[in-house]
């Protein structure tokens, strides 16, 4: 199957949008979210406002945008898990296989250090942690769903599915707080403890946490 090849003005287009993120995200991470306005970045990139709104609605949607990416790969690489992998091996297997291959996908449009960056100012940023875990529960939602058609279950009357993503996302955001205060800032590290942290969670909710090792 041939792939088509953009024509010149997409690729262009695709330029101007990748641009107009990455300086976003770096005055966003350098000088701070609040302080930022559209008119530096669309500056700093030599467009017009119109430009900028053409492509995003928002400052939040540019800040929000590689973070979307990320999570659209974990949903289709848990869409495309083996039927007979278990609710949980499949999202933890889904997270790890798209660790394993988003650092080619996030460096076409940011630096990878500069999405990990990011994704330390979105936490410490109380407008954008807002929203954040606004968006979590809507991807809950979905995986929830998505769960829920792999065990041939109605996600409305068995609550399993839910449950089980609850559990998943907690395990996540945990990982990704305790990578943010951690020394080494990258996607190996972060894999590294999300693969730890999910191998832990069986343990965690044991009766008694005397039986099993730290």
């Amino acid at each position: 199957m041939t792939v088509p090849v953009p024509g010149l003005r997409e690729r262009k287009k695709q330029r101007t949008r990748d641009a107009l993120i990455r300086v976003a995200l770096e005055l966003f991470t350098t000088q701070g979210y609040e302080r930022t306005t559209v008119d530096e970045i669309v500056d700093a990139v030599e467009v017009s406002q119109r430009t900028f709104f053409r492509y995003f609605s928002s400052k939040e949607e540019v800040a929000f945008d590689v973070q979307q990416m990320v999570e659209e790969r974990f949903v289709r690489a848990l869409g495309q898990r083996p039927p007979d992998e278990g609710p949980f091996d499949a999202m933890r297997n889904a997270v790890l296989c798209a660790w394993d291959t988003i650092g080619e996908a996030i460096e076409e449009v940011v630096p990878v250090e500069l999405y990990l960056r990011t994704y330390q100012m979105i936490e410490s940023t109380p407008a954008l942690l807002a929203v954040h875990l606004r968006r979590s529960t809507e991807m809950e939602e979905t995986i929830a769903r998505i769960i829920a058609g792999r065990e041939g279950l109605d996600v409305d009357e068995d609550p399993r599915p839910r449950i089980a993503v609850a559990a998943f996302s907690g395990v996540m955001r945990v990982t990704g707080q305790m990578w943010g205060r951690g020394g080494e800032q990258s996607l190996e590290s972060i894999r590294s403890l999300t693969e730890e942290y999910l191998d832990r969670l069986g343990p965690a909710l044991a009766q008694r946490w005397r039986d099993w090792p730290a």
